[in-house]
This record gives C-alpha cells, sequence and structure tokens, in this order.
C-alpha cells in the first residue's frame, strides 16, 4: 500500500509597498563630523603638545649649553665670564635695562632704541631705491648685464669699508651711519627684486598688454605682486645686513647706541656688560626677521618669503 503526500502550496512573498512620489525621500546621508572646537578636551591636550613640541627643545638646548658653559668657566681664574659671574655683575643691567641717569649712564633699551632709530631710516631709503632700482634692472635685459656685475662687485665690500668714505663726504656722524646701512643692505634687496621680476611668467606680461595698461598699472598690479616673495627675501637680508652695518658703525662712531655700549665696555674691561649687549643684539636681530618675514606673508597673501 502506497501512502500519497499533498503538498500544500507556499504562500506567495507580498510586494513592498510602492514608495510614495509624493512624500519626501529619507535622508539618509550621515552627518558631517563635528570640527574640534576649543572646549574639548581632546583639542586642548593636542594644542599643548604642539606648543610643548616648539618650546621645550630649545629651551632644553639652552639649559645644557649653559650648564657646559658654566662648567668650563667656574674657575675664578678663568679669562671668560660663567653665566653666575655674569648674573652677579650685571644683575642691574639684566633686570632694569629702563634706568636713565643722563650722559650715557643708561639701561640697553635706549642704546638699542636710538640704534634702531638709525636702522629704519637708513634700511627705508635703501627698501625703496633698492625695489625701485630692481625692477627697471630685472624687466631690462640690457640694464641688467650692463649693471649686474658691478652691484655683484659692490655687495662683497663689508659695512666698515664705507665708513672713511661716508665720514670724509658727509663730515659728521649720523649721516654717515646712515649712509653705510643703506649702501650696506640695498644690494641684497635690488639683487633679489631683480631676479623676481626676470622670473615673471610671459603670460602675465602678455595679460598686461592685452588689457592694455600704462607702465605705472604694470609695475603695481602685475609685476610688483608677483615679484613680492623674491622682494621680502631681499628685505629680510637687507635688514639683517642693517643690523649688523649699524653695529659696527657705532662703536667707531660713538655717541648713544648699543654698538658704541659695546665698544665702551671693552675699554672698560667689563665683559659680562658685553655678554648681556650680545643677546640684546641677537635677539633684536632676530625680532627684525620675523617682523618682515611676517610682512612678506601678509603681502603676499601667505605666501613664504623666503
Amino acid at each position: 500500500m502506497t501512502a500519497t503526500v499533498t503538498r500544500l502550496p507556499l504562500p506567495e512573498p507580498e510586494a513592498p509597498p510602492a514608495p510614495d512620489v509624493l512624500s519626501p525621500a529619507p535622508d539618509v546621508a550621515a552627518e558631517p563630523p563635528t570640527p574640534p572646537t576649543a572646549d574639548k578636551p581632546g583639542y586642548i591636550l593636542e594644542s599643548l603638545r604642539r606648543f610643548a613640541g616648539a618650546i621645550v627643545p630649545p629651551i632644553v638646548t639652552i639649559m645644557m649649553l649653559l650648564a657646559v658653559w658654566q662648567w668650563l668657566c667656574a674657575d675664578p681664574t678663568a679669562l671668560f665670564p660663567s653665566p653666575l659671574s655674569i648674573w652677579e655683575q650685571s644683575r642691574e643691567l639684566i633686570t632694569d635695562p629702563f634706568f636713565n641717569r643722563g650722559n650715557l649712564d643708561m639701561g640697553l633699551f635706549w642704546h638699542v632704541s636710538t640704534s634702531l632709530q638709525r636702522v629704519a631710516i637708513g634700511f627705508a631709503m635703501a627698501a625703496g631705491v633698492g625695489i625701485l632700482v630692481g625692477v627697471i634692472v630685472g624687466a631690462n635685459s640690457l640694464a641688467h648685464r650692463a649693471v649686474d656685475p658691478l652691484f655683484q662687485v659692490l655687495r662683497t665690500i663689508p659695512p666698515l669699508a664705507w665708513l672713511p668714505i661716508s665720514l670724509a663726504i658727509l663730515r659728521e656722524a649720523q649721516p654717515s651711519a646712515l649712509f653705510v646701512i643703506f649702501i650696506t643692505s640695498i644690494w641684497p634687496i635690488i639683487i633679489n627684486t631683480a631676479v623676481g621680476v626676470r622670473n615673471l611668467p610671459p603670460d602675465y606680461l602678455n595679460v598686461g598688454r592685452v588689457l592694455q595698461l600704462n607702465p605705472l598699472e604694470m609695475f603695481t598690479k602685475i609685476m610688483l605682486p608677483a615679484a613680492t616673495p623674491y622682494i621680502f627675501t631681499g628685505l629680510r637680508i637687507g635688514v639683517g645686513m642693517s643690523w649688523l652695518a649699524i653695529i659696527a658703525s657705532e662703536m667707531l662712531l660713538g655717541g648713544v647706541g648699543i654698538g658704541f655700549f659695546i665698544w665702551d665696555q671693552y675699554n672698560a674691561s667689563r665683559i659680562a656688560d658685553i655678554v648681556v649687549a650680545l643677546a640684546w643684539v641677537g635677539g633684536v636681530g632676530f625680532l627684525l626677521d620675523r617682523f618682515i618675514a611676517l610682512l612678506g606673508q601678509f603681502a603676499a597673501r601667505g605666501a613664504a618669503a623666503s
């Protein structure tokens, strides 16, 4: 006897409901990540790590150098003072740079301020003349071939070599110092500006010709913006050379100024005061360079002028 198996029909799957074309589609896009804000602990910790990474290494290096310096010069018979000895001998000069008792008995702030005023005047004249001459030399190939060898020779003359000539012509200390600053710092400004103009893409000049720009508009709207990074490179070199020139000039010209202060302390055998003054000279030179670099970034709209 054979059993008969009856297969029951399976229910057909139901079709999904048709989407309502009138209703808006659900928003399934992932939400954009929330940018980190200053009130989040992770952002604060990351900022602290970056700050420590930029500050700690130079501080550690300076402390190590001071420790080695102290160890080498700790002997009282040493020819050069140790850091602790400099602190003991020049404490007033370090802690109070603003004192002014009249004549030349004043703090380092006033000496540095006088030197900076001379640098500002001489460097401003060098920047104005140097940029103008650099544009002319860079834009004219004949002028470049004619004067470039002369510039390359003159820029190698040390600042102090110009001082006797300036004194012989100008007869006074202040104009002579300004002339030395001017003639020392103008060459890198001219050369770098000329290089920037010569490297100007030809398409820029063609656009100026199509727009029928006059020479002044061509200079202000095309040449000057395109050569800005090169110009500020020359300005950074020039301001450093200006600072070097005024220090050297003041040693011989006398009067108020950080250069004369260094020479006067040498004559008085106060080596500790000279070391403090050199620290001021290096710090001010660094700030001048950073200031010109920031101006270059602003003028070039973020382009590094280096």
